[in-house]
């Protein structure tokens, strides 16, 4: 690739001073979802009436209250979804209907033929100001650009003044804002303001949409553009600075939020970030980034999978397995090292309350506030180590073995994974810890098994004697032992000197129980270590506790790898 002078740096604005760096995002803007213009003139299969009106009342229950639904001039579908919206009682008290409109007159006058019923609206107004559009587009000077966007609001006032039952608060966009030189976009939106005029108030104030039609900055030269127009543009008070980021560079989310630091009021987007080209912004990004910083978004994103679900059934859209929060891998964990401390915090927070601090490591927030499940989270592939396969056993089948063990139990998931070169399932994970452990029957096989308890004389210190006398396969040769002990597996131990066993020491014993009740099972776990000085592993499961250590002695001297 060889530049030659066809690109050029975003150019710096005049010298100014910036406060934004040293701020922070401490409340929610105004949200505006532009999902139903924005977001679908950018699908294949732009959705219809009934899908609109669908889509439409998913934003309401999920809290926006500015929702842009459209370019009622433009086509009949537009038209015809914002009149049931109006004559079927879709829109309630406290939402605000926005509709989209370029500075013609003709388009207007369609417009608010379009609103009539309606209670109260935004009407958004933009055109082109861009050194681009200006060349390419319409040919046109700075003087006649913004004598469009002028005579624009005055063809709003006099159709307001055919509709007084409507209450109108007005937002202009200087399309292609980020590419617009910025004291001619200053220049643009005052001359709106002005020609506004009273009808601008505190209670009603306009609304200056500055878009990153095309994102070609650096977030922080888009918040400087931001914060410069903020100290520049007259009558603030009666203001309202929204952004509308694209993400072409695919940095929409950070030039979001660092124009909120800059001084913006307002933010418009979509879910998911759907739009033309990369998109636009997330807005379920934004939100949920806000939450994970202790800040309430007003927005309600408690059950992420079924808003998913109806987006993309509405509009033809998948979403990224990486996307943020939404993403079907996003609360997944590969690397072993995550896997292993994503375990550990997880039973650590079972002893806390509710709302302790979240402090998980590897999950930036909790995956149930968004209505996803844990499950998910460990996933068993190649880079999985000894805590991942741990965990799937423990979350999935209850069995928790030993932490000295797990590293035994890893590797062996891990030579499985890299032998398929695929992710493995928990079921997966489960036979190779059984085929290993529970199933085996070389060269050591109980046929049989008797076990008679003699307590101590009572009033005396005695232990309780157990002998055992069972009937053994050793390496196919059939074998009666009888042996005493203090328990079931002393004594089976004890009993297995007489045979060709190799002699073994028991190095650690571990036990737990499955389930609850009559229908408990125990896990028991054994380490040995054998005469010739190796070491092995043993895992037993019975409905009788003196049974399961057994089966783990007998499942240890089968253990081979």
């Amino acid at each position: 690739m060889q530049i030659k002078g066809k690109y050029k740096a975003f150019e710096d604005l005049p010298p100014f001073k910036r406060t934004w760096p040293e701020k922070h995002i401490t409340k929610a803007p105004l949200w505006c979802s532009v999902d139903l213009r924005d977001g679908n003139q950018a699908l294949v299969n732009p959705m219809g009436v009934e899908q609109k009106l669908e889509y439409f009342d998913l934003l309401v229950k999920l809290g926006f209250k500015e929702i842009e639904v459209g370019f009622p001039a433009s086509s009949r579908t537009e038209y015809t979804f914002l009149r049931r919206l109006i004559e079927e009682n879709h829109v309630p008290d406290d939402v605000k209907l926005q509709v989209l409109c370029q500075a013609r007159r003709h388009l207007i006058e369609r417009t608010f033929d379009a609103l009539r019923g309606c209670k109260k609206a935004i009407f958004h107004i933009y055109n082109s100001t861009s050194p681009a559009q200006r060349k390419y587009t319409f040919n046109k000077s700075k003087e006649e650009i913004k004598a469009i966007a002028v005579d624009g609001i005055k063809c709003i006032k006099e159709c307001l003044d055919q509709k007084g039952d409507l209450e109108v608060q007005l937002e202009y966009s200087p399309e292609s804002f980020s590419t617009t030189e910025i004291d001619y976009a200053l220049e643009v939106c005052q001359a709106v303001v002005e020609e506004w005029g009273d009808c601008a108030t505190e209670e009603n104030k306009v609304i200056l949409n500055l878009p990153t039609t095309v994102e070609c900055a650096m977030p922080n030269q888009f918040a400087d553009q931001i914060e410069y127009f903020c100290q520049h543009i007259p009558g603030r008070e009666k203001l309202i600075i929204s952004l509308h980021n694209h993400n072409d560079r695919g940095e929409g989310t950070a030039q979001c939020e660092l124009g909120l630091l800059a001084g913006a009021d307002r933010v418009e987007g979509c879910l998911f970030g759907n739009g033309e080209r990369t998109g636009n912004l997330d807005i379920v990004n934004v939100a949920l980034n806000m939450y994970s910083q202790g800040i309430d978004p007003g927005l309600d994103f408690s059950d992420i999978p079924k808003i998913a679900s109806i987006y993309s059934r509405l509009t033809g859209m998948e979403i990224g397995p990486r996307t943020p929060y939404a993403g079907e891998l996003v609360f997944t964990a590969f690397s072993g090292s995550h896997q292993d401390a994503i375990r550990k915090a997880l039973a650590c927070r079972t002893k806390m309350g509710e709302n302790a601090l979240w402090d998980v490591p590897y999950l930036t927030i909790d995956p149930h506030d968004i209505g996803r499940e844990y499950e998910g989270i460990i996933r068993i592939n190649s880079q999985s180590g000894k805590g991942g396969a741990a965990f799937v056993l423990e979350k999935e089948y209850g069995i928790a073995i030993p932490k000295a063990m797990q590293s035994l139990f890893g590797a062996l998931i891990k030579n499985i994974t890299d032998t398929k070169q695929r992710e493995i399932s928990a079921k997966e994970v489960y036979e190779v810890f059984e085929n290993t452990w529970l199933n085996t029957h070389y060269p050591l096989t109980v046929l049989d098994l008797t076990e008679r308890h003699i307590e101590g004389a009572r009033g005396t210190n005695e232990e309780e004697q157990v002998t055992a006398m069972a009937t053994i396969k050793w390496e196919g040769e059939t074998i009666a032992i009888t042996g005493s002990g203090n328990g079931p597996l002393d004594a089976f131990v004890d009993a297995l000197k007489n045979t060709p066993a190799p002699a073994f020491k028991v190095l650690s014993f571990h036990e737990h129980s499955i389930g609850e009740g009559v229908n408990s099972k125990a896990m028991a776990y054994i380490h040995i270590i054998k005469e010739d000085g190796i070491e092995a592993w043993g895992v037993g499961r019975s409905s009788n506790v003196g049974r399961a250590g057994v089966a783990a002695l007998v499942s240890a001297l089968n253990f081979k790898l």
